[in-house]
């Protein structure tokens, strides 16, 4: 709840001037799926190839985060909702300041990620699902998390001692165990043209 004693302070500029001089409209690309689902490799080539175009934009990536903003918090369902909500709020930000914000994140909660949605307007939350089954997941298994997962090393990982939930009806679905990483990268940025989030 906010203080009572702070006001929102209103800003001159806007933020349809905002975008106005970057040429592309600001929205949130919300990468979730599973651990080494390979949403944060698509994520990054994604960006690199919208900044290849002029495209302004900037990435949050699960891991990293936790380096900065959210070092203090753990991986219980409370904090993941936490660890989310704080990402949404920031979120929302890129987006007023005019930009092309991906993020790629586990968020295994659906009303964790609707609340994301919730805190900008109508088209302006873009869910994309790393569709990958997680037995592949556990084979590719970069950081070595199954693993230690499964033996009991690491409590309350996703996919393995806590649920994931899948989206119902995101705006895109890329299944990364059949599809390149160029492909779903081009599928991303084919349905931000169909938007006119970006041109060209």
């Amino acid at each position: 709840m906010a203080e009572k004693n702070v006001v929102w302070h209103a800003h001159k500029l806007t933020r349809q001037e905002r975008a106005a001089i970057k040429g592309h409209q600001s929205c949130i690309i919300w990468f979730t799926g599973l651990s080494a689902s390979g949403k944060s490799t698509v994520a990054n080539e994604l960006e690199y190839a919208l900044n290849k175009k002029g495209m302004h934009t900037y990435i949050r990536d699960g891991d990293n985060i936790r380096h900065g903003l959210n070092k203090n918090i753990g991986f219980s369902a409370e904090d993941r909702k936490e660890n989310i909500r704080r990402i949404g709020e920031v979120a929302k930000l890129f987006v007023d300041a005019g930009v092309l914000v991906i993020t790629a994140f586990i968020s295994p909660f659906k009303e964790d990620r609707d609340t994301v949605r919730g805190l900008v307007n109508a088209g302006e939350f873009i869910e994309v699902y790393a569709k990958c089954p997680i037995s592949v997941c556990a084979e590719r298994d970069p950081k070595g998390l199954y693993k230690k997962a499964m033996a009991g090393e690491i409590k309350e990982f996703t996919g393995i001692s806590q649920p994931y939930e899948e989206p119902v009806n995101p705006e895109l679905v890329v299944e990364t165990d059949k599809l390149s990483v160029e492909e779903c990268v081009d599928k991303v940025l084919a349905y931000l043209k169909s938007k006119d989030i970006i041109k060209g």
